[in-house]
């Protein structure tokens, strides 16, 4: 079916589906962010500099950045308003973001967090004096935080703590600690020694450069570069490095009193350091935040080429957007589907996060679970939307590379997703339901008895339910027929099927996102539209995984076999939205003059001045001039 382009959404409708994607508060929140990347200091113009360059010019829209905030301190206190940033800087310049997102969360946020009362000097680093970094991870220690290496030593004669990296595998990997950008100062994990007891992980504020190199008893080295978007990662050490008692971070998870005592009110040393780094689970959210508004950049680019390209059509039709074929619009209109279910989990997210739940383990694992799914998907449409745009999609100036490259960095930042996701299943796999407790025939073998539709939503989510409930169940199954006495051998035994379990968890989550958003809409063409959307997002993942509830009597073969015409039947009637379902990203016109590709025009990007065409045909010997 080729599908007809439906006409425009009217402003009311497109923005009841922005706010869908955005929340309520879209103006508060994301105005001054969208309106940012307008002006000529953030567009995205055509490079010549190199990646020094572009790594200086990231560094200069940080100072920006800073002098058009109302408060620097503000923007590190709300979370809101940090993801927001991220949002829709990630997709213009994720050098930027990296920087911006290090500096305001993880450093100035940190800060914050431990001295409510303001006792500490903020004043370089919120006036942009310098730029703060965080040194947390080392070369031999990534998502194991708590086996960092790097000691600070109390010295009672100075009142304060001695850095040093014991070997090369204690050195900080990857933090931007170069005097690029200007004056850095750090927030480093390092192990607190007190007379010669060994009291965890905690955060120190340490000077590491002024604008030309490294201060006294801090070694820089920058990393060989990395794929993507240039950062000054380097590996730092100390060797020395003395900082006064007050650079410790204290708080509940401890203090060096005036005597040189040590406190605490927590006895784990791994409570110690979690509450140390909390802001990492803000930084989760960040890139989450990021991957989100990259998949809509690169989704929005590739449906509006698609309109644009032409081929040649059926013999004698002549010519027609590629956006006709269904094997063009069909991974498309799957796309707009995931970048709306990815828009949906981040918000329910980021609002139980600020929401300061009580249950607030729960509210930070599923930050975590999003981040990796999100992510994942994000990277999953980016790829295909940089291939919809074929050979196009690989030049820089189109804004698609950047993304594809892009992406990987938020994988990785904050916890690898892999690692994120078997913490998560760990957690999840004792405490999830033996089955699903979803309203649909509860035991194998009785969905013959209650067949139930599967255009039905309600139906379809409680099958996705009804999916994490079986995967968590062959976990725990399957652990418990592995050998006694070998933890690891019985975690490997299950961890196949908890992180899957994960995942239809995140699947959950999303359609749970869905039906809350569709029950705060008012009938009329808003409210259609996401319910269509939302259907091929159901269908495709209950599609992925129909084998299992087939096999556990949850659906029927003949519903199996009707799963691909429903699809089909969902992609066509999404096809036909796409154009118009784009618009509530509320993309900025200027983000699409910088992208060629984004024009009808594109093919003028490429015109030659000097070109034979712009030239008048010489005329035949002979001929007259009229």
């Amino acid at each position: 079916m080729t599908p007809r382009p439906a006409a425009a959404l009217p402003p009311a409708v497109t923005d009841a589906l922005t706010a869908v994607l955005f929340g309520p508060d879209f103006r508060r929140e994301h105005a001054f962010w969208r309106r940012l990347t307008t002006t000529e200091s953030f567009r995205d113009r055509p490079d010549t500099t190199g990646p020094e360059g572009r790594l200086a010019r990231a560094y200069h829209r940080l100072r920006l950045i800073n002098r058009s905030l109302d408060s620097a301190a503000r923007l590190a206190s709300d979370v809101r308003a940090l993801t927001a940033m991220h949002e829709w800087l990630g997709p213009v310049d994720p050098t930027l973001a990296t920087v911006a997102g290090i500096h305001y969360n993880l450093f100035l946020g940190s800060l914050l967090d431990h001295d409510p009362e303001g006792r500490r000097d903020l004043s370089g680093p919120l006036r942009m004096d310098e730029v703060g970094t965080f040194l947390c991870t080392e070369v031999a220690h990534g998502n194991d935080a708590t086996e960092v290496e790097t000691t600070a030593t109390y010295d009672p004669a100075r009142d304060g703590f001695v850095l040093r990296t014991p070997h090369a595998g204690a050195q900080k990997f990857m933090p931007n600690t170069s005097p690029v950008g200007g004056p850095k100062s750090g927030l480093v994990a390092a192990r607190l020694v007190v007379d010669g007891t060994d009291h965890g992980v905690f955060l120190l504020l340490v000077p590491l450069t002024d604008a030309v190199a490294a201060l006294p008893g801090v070694r820089v080295r920058r990393l060989p570069a990395r794929m993507g978007s240039p950062v000054d990662h380097c590996l730092t050490s100390f060797d020395g490095c003395f900082v006064p008692r007050a650079a410790l971070l204290t708080g509940v998870q401890g203090y060096v009193g005036d005597g040189g005592e040590f406190g605490s009110a927590l006895p784990s040393r791994r409570r110690r350091l979690l509450v140390s780094i909390a802001r990492v689970t803000p930084g989760k959210l960040a890139m989450s935040a990021c991957a989100v508004g990259s998949a809509r950049v690169a989704l929005a680019v590739a449906v509006r080429y698609a309109g644009h390209r032409t081929v040649a059509g059926p013999r004698g039709s002549g010519a027609v957007p590629v956006y006709a074929h269904r094997t063009h619009h069909g991974p498309l209109a799957e796309a707009t589907a995931t970048v709306f279910a990815m828009s949906l989990l981040h918000r329910r997210a980021l609002d139980r996060w600020a929401a300061g739940e009580a249950d607030r383990g729960a509210a930070e694992r599923l930050v975590a679970v999003a981040k990796g799914w999100i992510t994942w998907r994000a990277r999953d449409v980016i790829v295909e939307c940089r291939e919809r745009c074929g050979a196009q999609g690989l030049l820089e100036h189109n804004g698609l590379a950047a993304l594809v490259t892009g992406i990987e960095g938020t994988i990785t930042a904050e916890g690898d997703n892999l690692a994120v996701h078997a913490k998560a299943a760990a957690e999840m796999m004792l405490s999830a339901p033996e089955r699903a407790d979803d309203g649909m025939a509860g035991e194998p073998g009785k969905a013959e008895e209650a067949p139930r539709d599967l255009r039905d939503p309600v139906f379809l989510r409680g099958l996705l339910a009804a999916l994490e409930a079986l995967r968590f169940a062959r976990a725990r199954s399957r652990m418990g027929a592995a050998p006694p006495g070998d933890p690891l051998g019985r975690w490997n035994a299950a961890s196949g099927d908890a992180v899957r379990g994960v995942e239809a968890h995140a699947v959950g989550q999303a359609a749970e996102a869905f039906a809350q958003a569709l029950a705060a809409l008012p009938e009329g063409p808003a409210r259609e539209r996401l319910a269509e959307v939302e259907r091929l997002f159901l269908l495709r993942q209950v599609g992925r995984g129909s084998g299992e509830l087939l096999a556990d009597g949850r659906v029927t073969a003949e519903q199996v076999r009707a799963l691909p015409d429903l699809h089909e039947e969902a992609v066509a009637t999404v096809a036909g939205h796409v154009p118009t379902l784009v618009e509530a990203f509320a993309l900025p016109d200027e983000l699409f003059a910088d992208r060629p590709i984004a024009g009808s025009a594109y093919a003028d990007a490429y015109d030659d001045p000097e070109g034979p065409w712009h030239r008048v045909p010489a005329r035949p010997a002979g001929e007259a001039a009229r």
